[in-house]
């Protein structure tokens, strides 16, 4: 933690930046920063509603890092960067995002972690709106916006700065610093592919659950089976041997319905929220408040009012017949998924994918091409601009024409598009009523605009 309780956030604005220094700031810090969207004009209605907040921004120029401040910022980031130049030569002490978020979570008395795959923003959301509704005032730390808590006054909540005798907070395996938090209560939500070996991913995930007083294991996951040997567990899921057991799902107009059944208990959830890998989250986040004392039928009836997080199958409006839904799925679980909460209902699927880097392409590529063409329907398409690139060195050689190619030799049918306005235009193009125009991807909040741009010009076609 800073000595002085002053920080500067390089790179700010980012998904688990943000929320950190919110958290921070909200508790009393002195919070600073800078952020390349900011300097490129990118999401300005969230810069200046943090400027509002008092959170000083300055360009990334390093002419906002001064002496007294701890800086903060990802081990990955170039020396070269002025922000970081500027505060190597001040001599000021640097702390990733990673250690400062476990720092304030290994403080906390109830540390609540939630890993995985996929699904940890979801879980993460369902505990602290589940908690909330009972009073416990939790903190939360997010990596999305949870719309229980967002509104005119807040519209960019992906934390809540409750009080830091409870912490909930994800908790990344991508870089590694999953190994800095000691929980109380660990959830894996599943393991799969995504930015290390399966091999790494079990010893990382392993690890975390054998730290805490209760690990949450997903009992249907393949890969989590290993990790449901050990005398910590609390198993979750819809398999006859989970002990927090799933039931009856159903799919419903607009969302689901199952039945829980935890320790001779029984509950009718439903959920404002398609799929079973949802109905999934759910059982995962009763597990975890139940070790935390909450009743399960209390559980149930806080999810019913659950309203989901922002780009997690967020239906933006409806226009000319066409539905327009803003997603985050961008790894070949997420991207699965999503595709088979679709297939829920009855239509057709014209689907936008912009790749969250060059270089999760060459790690999962062929997983994802697999993903894709086995979730289409016949009469679905799919359409991909160029990777989402911001600057920096990186290997391109493989890039979204590879994805595509390799879609399209499995049976799905897929165009690449570089440019991303062609892609929408090539969507609305092709739309038509009964469509479904769903928006694939992550690291980049511009995406959600995009979408709501199509939705505009569907609205004006109409």
């Amino acid at each position: 933690m800073a000595e002085n309780n002053c920080y500067y956030f390089c790179g700010i604005g980012g998904s688990g930046m943000f929320p950190l220094a919110m958290i921070l700031a909200a508790r009393g810090a002195q919070v600073a920063g800078s952020d390349r969207g900011h300097d490129q004009g990118r999401s300005a209605d969230k810069f200046r509603w943090m400027q509002d907040r008092g959170i000083a921004l300055y360009p990334q120029d390093g002419s906002g890092v001064q002496r007294g401040q701890t800086l903060v910022a990802s081990a990955a980031i170039e020396d070269s960067v002025p922000d970081i130049a500027a505060a190597k030569r001040l001599g000021l002490p640097r702390m990733t995002r990673a250690e400062l978020n476990a720092a304030l979570f290994n403080a906390a008395q109830h540390k609540v972690g939630i890993g995985g795959t996929s699904g940890k923003s979801t879980v993460t959301g369902m505990i602290g709106w589940i908690l909330e509704s009972q009073g416990r005032r939790p903190t939360v730390m997010n990596g999305a916006v949870m719309r229980n808590f967002s509104g005119p006054a807040n519209p960019f909540a992906s934390a809540l700065a409750g009080d830091s005798a409870t912490y909930v907070s994800e908790v990344d395996e991508s870089d590694g610093s999953i190994s800095l938090y000691q929980p109380s209560i660990a959830i894996v939500t599943n393991i799969s592919l995504d930015h290390k070996s399966l091999e790494e991913l079990h010893a990382l995930f392993g690890d975390f659950a054998s730290k805490a007083d209760t690990a949450i294991i997903n009992a249907d996951d393949a890969e989590s089976a290993p990790l449901l040997l050990a005398n910590n567990v609390v198993s979750f899921g819809f398999a006859d041997s989970a002990m927090m057991r799933g039931s009856d799902f159903t799919p419903l107009a607009g969302g689901s319905a199952f039945t829980a059944s935890y320790q001779g208990q029984n509950a009718k959830v439903r959920l404002a929220m398609p799929g079973r890998h949802n109905a999934a989250n759910a059982l995962a986040a009763m597990a975890a408040v139940a070790a935390l004392g909450v009743n399960l039928n209390d559980a149930a009836t806080a999810l019913a009012d659950f309203k989901g997080l922002a780009r997690r199958y967020e239906v933006l409006g409806e226009a000319g017949g066409v539905t327009v839904i803003d997603d985050f799925g961008h790894n070949p679980d997420k991207v699965a998924a999503t595709l088979s909460a679709a297939k829920d209902v009855a239509g057709r699927l014209l689907l936008f994918f912009q790749p969250h880097g060059y270089g999760p392409l060459r790690q999962m590529g062929k997983e994802l091409a697999a993903s894709f063409a086995q979730s289409m329907g016949a009469d679905d398409r799919l359409y991909i601009c160029d990777p989402v690139y911001f600057g920096g060195t990186v290997d391109r050689s493989i890039g979204s024409d590879t994805l595509a190619s390799g879609i399209n030799a499995l049976g799905g049918h897929a165009e690449h598009i570089a440019a991303r306005d062609q892609c929408g235009e090539a969507m609305l193009r092709t739309a038509k009523a009964g469509d479904r125009i769903i928006i694939l991807g992550a690291r980049d909040d511009s995406l959600t605009e995009f979408a709501a741009i199509l939705l505009e010009k569907l609205a004006a076609r109409a």
